[in-house]
């Protein structure tokens, strides 16, 4: 990708939550650039931080009890961490919106969908009702709302899950944001409807091709088809990042071999898919060093008691991991 601007500049990115008196770090360092047009996904499992990065961008972490501590997250020049919170909220929703993961928790149970649509289209352009309202249809529709016009008097409650998921959908899409962040944004539909949400999306960006997208998903065959570059994050850190190709073509981190595994394929047929030993530990409970080393099959001693760095192997693929030095001097001829 030809290398632009970032449209967003994430710099050592630092959350915690208050537990008990106790500083539990749910990001911990996390940087990464959003390039206009680009599509990038964030894998990892549930724990891993990906939710906790995404809400701290937005400045949407619950205080008390999280924090974001430090770092800095730049976008068209600005550094959204240190804004006033009305300035915060003139981006929220007009330049920079978010599809939520749990819709049912995030409509307003009181509120009509259609003021729920049409609530971010009034607060940041001169509009009409009418036309906020001609808006509202027009984006329910293109999210496979049957019936809009009459749709819009209704609750959340006498919509499905599913449709519960599009109207989340057609709320972030309504301003045509430069920046969309869907977390998990298809987990409630079905497999026809999320292909059609995601070429949805797709196609919006084609439109305006400084507009870019954050994925957060577990789905690595989503990743495979929508996705120009891939983070994975574990332990509130990114472990590897590259090119989506180049990392299906080549995961270098054991974390990152394992979600490959588990995924099912022609080869997987009749076998028992892979399983990554262990569970993601608590974050008040992380390793002293490499945060996945006690699930790794290759752990080495020196991953017990120092922390990798997120070092480069190639151009455009990081990684964090102590078996990066063998692949950074193969890379080389053999001089790390």
């Amino acid at each position: 990708m030809e290398q632009k601007t970032p449209l967003l500049e994430v710099k050592d990115l630092h959350t915690y939550f208050d537990i008990e008196g106790q500083k539990a770090w749910a990001t911990a360092g996390v940087s990464f650039n959003v390039f206009p047009g680009e599509f990038l996904g964030i894998v990892g499992e549930s724990g891993s931080g990906k939710s906790v990065t995404s809400l701290s961008l937005m400045r949407l972490i619950p205080d008390p009890p999280g924090h974001i501590d430090s770092g800095s997250v730049m976008f068209e020049g600005k550094d959204l961490l240190q804004l006033p919170l009305d300035e915060m909220r003139k981006i929220r929703g007009r330049k920079i919106a978010m599809i939520f993961q749990e819709p049912m928790t995030s409509l307003n149970p009181v509120l009509t969908i259609g003021k729920q649509v049409m609530e971010s289209v009034l607060l940041h352009e001169d509009i009409s009702k009418d036309e906020a309202q001609k808006r509202a249809i027009h984006v329910l529709t293109e999210v496979g709302i049957p019936d809009p016009e009459k749709r819009l008097k209704d609750y959340p409650h006498q919509f499905s899950g599913g449709m519960r998921q599009r109207v989340m959908i057609a709320m972030a899409l309504i301003c045509r944001p430069k920046l969309l962040i869907a977390d998990e944004p298809t987990t409630a539909l079905d497999v026809t409807i999320q292909a059609q949400i995601l070429e949805l999306i797709q196609g919006l960006q084609e439109e305006a091709k400084d507009n870019a997208t954050i994925l957060i998903t577990h789905d690595l065959a989503v990743v495979a088809e929508t996705c120009d570059r891939v983070i994975v994050m574990y332990g509130g850190k990114i472990q590897e990042t590259a090119p989506t190709n180049l990392l299906f073509k080549n995961p270098s981190h054991p974390y990152t071999r394992g979600l490959m595994g588990s995924i099912p394929n022609e080869d997987s047929k009749g076998k028992k898919l892979y399983a990554i030993p262990g569970n993601v530990p608590s974050i008040m409970d992380f390793p002293e060093g490499c945060r996945f080393c006690n699930r790794c099959e290759d752990v080495m001693d020196i991953c017990r008691t120092k922390e990798p760095e997120l070092v480069e192997i190639a151009p455009g693929h990081e990684l964090r991991c102590h078996l990066s030095d063998n692949m950074v001097a193969s890379t080389n001829g053999g001089e790390a």
